[in-house]
């Protein structure tokens, strides 16, 4: 089974320097479920997802194919973390009421998922995948990281990445899908923070693979001038897109 490992090579990079995800969506998210005795986050990275789905759910089982992501996980004591990749869960038949997986699904082998979704969760079960895109963030930032993301790492962007920057809307879902309501990723940054978690997407880190020097170079001064004080702490936020069905 393929796996498309675009963060264990940063992993702790990936853990300190992401957006936080909006308390409401998981709030949401446990209302519309059938019951809240276990909730399944794939693709959980460094678990962000996981410990505020803890806050809602009996138990999280939160999976991720990196053990390198795994390894800078935060701890909680409901939520248990297990090395494995999306398409090969070891969850029970019928045993979970919701799947989540937050910037991640673009990068499943979505027939496998799904059939692991099927299989693992209980009639009526919700299924949310949700991300935000670095359109979004270049939208709020400014025309220096529109630059970044369509000039300076024009050719390094992975193909899936595609489905992220069409917010998920072209993504396939094959499930009754359900109303949602507007989220926002939020994030509060000084200039270095965010150079940081420029260079955490996919392609700056293919282009820094592939060519030796940090990819934000060719934005950093530009940035700089319109940040000003580099210590200066700035509110960022986006939109968050969602898709969410029921099993």
């Amino acid at each position: 089974m393929h796996f498309e490992d675009h963060f264990s090579r940063h992993a702790d990079a990936y853990a300190r320097h992401r957006p936080r995800y909006p308390d409401e969506l998981f709030a949401w998210l446990a209302s519309v479920s059938p019951g809240r005795a276990l909730a399944w986050d794939a693709g959980a990275g460094s678990g962000q997802v996981a410990v505020a789905l803890a806050e809602h759910f009996d138990r999280v089982v939160a999976t991720d194919a990196s053990s390198e992501q795994l390894a800078r996980a935060i701890p909680h004591e409901r939520a248990e973390y297990r090395h494995e990749p999306a398409g090969r869960a070891s969850l029970g038949a019928a045993s979970v009421d919701l799947v989540t997986a937050g910037a991640a699904a673009h990068w499943f082998e979505l027939e496998d998922f799904y059939r692991e979704v099927r299989r693992a969760g209980r009639e009526g079960a919700v299924i949310a995948l949700f991300s935000y895109g670095p359109r979004d963030f270049a939208d709020v930032i400014g025309p220096a990281v529109h630059r970044f993301q369509e000039e300076v790492l024009a050719g390094y962007w992975p193909e899936r990445i595609q489905y992220v920057h069409e917010r998920y809307a072209t993504l396939p879902f094959p499930f009754e899908e359900l109303d949602t309501p507007p989220f926002s990723m939020t994030a509060e940054w000084n200039l270095a923070e965010l150079l940081a978690f420029l260079e955490t997407w996919s392609a700056s880190q293919r282009y820094l693979r592939e060519r030796g020097t940090r990819a934000t170079a060719a934005i950093e001064s530009e940035l700089a001038q319109t940040w000003g004080d580099p210590t200066t702490r700035r509110q960022l936020s986006c939109p968050l897109f969602l898709r969410a069905g029921r099993v």
